[in-house]
């Protein structure tokens, strides 16, 4: 499989034209290294809208997806490649589709009897309204846009008066923002390989919520891995992740966010099926505290997208 592998023109697909661009190049770069050091010769493809052609001329046989937000995760690529022929790394076209739209897979959640936070949709009719546009919601909530990731365009709401300004930023990324109840208690994710659970990250933001700042630009926020969890509750959240991910039918990489209120109740966010892969995102943390190595971990995500 190794050898069959190496002889391939592997294309590494990142960049693209979504909000989360910059955070696509930092993972693609990131995976072009770990394939390099494996012996392969991966061949950089920032996606663009011509990315068919681009494919064609370099003539591309498998494809490690690198890409974030809107036209990566969504399914479009997924639906291109896979006309053109081209196996790559991650969760199908349905999957990704499902798993990109927090409305849908929060559905899907709830009918799978997951357990969720409530939720409601709102769009631009309710910035001119007056009163809370939420009857069965209130503060504190988070609002954010449901088909964007690496918490963009996210606010924490506390009081009536934040749900407007937090409203009209959510509607810069879509037509529609979704209003959470949000859940005090602890920041944690689980991720997956294939069928496999990894060890627990707790996620320790400074002020308590995990933005994009604090994702990718604080030097204060601190990952515990494994978390400090009972064990009982650590194969409790293990368990809700892989039954999120059979739930909207994803496979490969993925990994999945909870929230673990004070009474120890898990509140399961989202899925994301196409974590970031720099050496230190969760996803590699984890895998890294299950004895995988980053360059093992990334052939590992493109043998499993041959095999499929």
């Amino acid at each position: 499989m190794t050898t069959i592998l190496r002889e391939k023109r592997v294309g590494v697909l990142m960049g693209g034209l979504s909000a989360e661009r910059e955070v696509s190049l930092r993972t693609g770069e990131a995976v072009v290294g770990a394939l390099r050091r494996k012996g392969y010769r991966p061949l950089p493809v920032d996606v663009g809208r011509g990315v068919a052609g681009d494919l064609r001329r370099r003539q591309i046989e498998i494809a490690f997806l690198s890409l974030h937000g809107k036209g990566g995760e969504d399914g479009a690529i997924q639906g291109l490649l896979e006309s053109m022929g081209i196996p790559y790394t991650g969760s199908g076209v349905l999957g990704s589709a499902v798993a990109m739209d927090k409305k849908y897979s929060k559905w899907i959640f709830t009918g799978r009897r997951l357990p969720t936070p409530p939720f409601a949709m709102l769009d631009a009719s309710f910035l001119d309204g007056r009163g809370w546009p939420c009857p069965r919601l209130r503060p504190p909530v988070v609002v954010k846009p449901p088909t964007e990731g690496s918490t963009i365009g996210v606010s924490l709401v506390k009081k009536a008066g934040e749900l407007r300004p937090a409203l009209r930023e959510a509607l810069r990324y879509g037509d529609e923002a979704m209003v959470e109840k949000y859940i005090p208690g602890r920041e944690l994710t689980v991720g997956i390989l294939g069928d496999r659970a990894l060890p627990v990250i707790e996620v320790v933001a400074k002020g308590g919520f995990y933005d994009y700042r604090a994702k990718y630009r604080s030097s204060t926020t601190r990952y515990l891995v494994p978390a400090p969890l009972p064990a009982a509750t650590a194969r409790r959240l293990q368990l809700l992740a892989v039954k999120a991910q059979l739930a909207l039918g994803c496979s490969g990489a993925t990994r999945v966010d909870f929230r673990l209120d004070p009474r120890g109740k898990a509140w399961l966010l989202e899925l994301n099926t196409i974590p970031g892969m720099t050496e230190t995102s969760l996803l590699p943390k984890a895998a890294a505290a299950a004895g995988i190595e980053f360059d093992d971990l990334v052939e590992w995500m493109l043998k499993e997208a041959l095999e499929r």
